[in-house]
């Protein structure tokens, strides 16, 4: 039992010099999260309420009709009829992920949408009428946009660091970015250990320490138990005499 104890302590000393600052970011992350309210970091609370809009079917034209000319490179997976800034759309999605609106009355191409329209997409998403600080274009995907394709972002001097981004090729608000989410996607990236994507809480990394993190936790609990017998005999040693 001394044996035990001794190699118990010392894989719980060494192991927790490994892992005890992880478990540390482990903690903090996880209160960060959990105090963050998560409206705020996915920036809803700014979120305007879409305008409804009642699509009559008989008005609009037949989708094989309005796309006949639209050529995305591959057939269409799925066509859907939507709002879009008040008016209906088709939303067609070829099977190669490309993607475009046309408008459903007139069979007009409305993707990919100017500077000006993603503008007039980001002001329409947000619910207050702050000025604009800056408007700027990606071919790539930024690190903290993380969608595929290229994007209009749109940042607000509203005081919390909002960024809107807009899709040019979908004519859609596809990312909400402000100061909370950059705070809570930092810890995030703590937490998961994934320090290049953010997004991957599978990989070997995490994994590792996890299970690091389980040994040492089941040493000190071994090494608690072995203490507490320990001091039993003692104890009972001690009455004996």
């Amino acid at each position: 039992m001394t044996a035990l104890l001794r190699w118990t302590i010392r894989a719980h000393k060494w192991l927790a010099l490994i892992v005890g600052i992880q478990i540390v970011l482990w903690i903090t992350g996880g209160v960060v999260m959990s105090v963050l309210p998560l409206e705020r970091v996915r920036g809803e609370h700014n979120m305007a309420e879409p305008a409804p809009l009642m699509i009559d079917v008989n008005t609009v034209l037949p989708a094989d009709q309005a796309l006949s000319d639209l050529d995305l490179g591959a057939p269409f997976e799925e066509v859907r009829l939507q709002a879009w800034q008040g008016r209906p759309v088709y939303n067609a999605i070829a099977h190669n992920g490309a993607s475009a609106l046309v408008d459903a009355m007139t069979g007009e191409r409305i993707t990919p949408v100017s500077r000006e329209t993603a503008i007039e997409l980001a002001r329409a998403d947000y619910a207050g009428d702050p000025e604009i600080a800056a408007v700027e274009y990606f071919e790539d995907p930024t690190w903290e946009y993380r969608r595929p394709g290229a994007a209009w972002r749109i940042s607000f001097a509203d005081g919390e660091g909002t960024r809107i981004y807009v899709s040019p090729d979908t004519g859609l608000v596809m990312a909400r970015r402000n100061d909370d989410w950059r705070f809570f996607d930092f810890f995030w990236m703590l937490h998961i250990m994934d320090y290049e994507e953010r997004e991957n809480f599978n990989n070997p990394l995490l994994i590792t320490a996890s299970i690091f993190a389980l040994v040492t936790v089941l040493a000190g609990l071994l090494l608690l138990v072995l203490r507490m017998q320990r001091l039993v005999r003692m104890e009972i040693a001690k009455r004996r005499q």
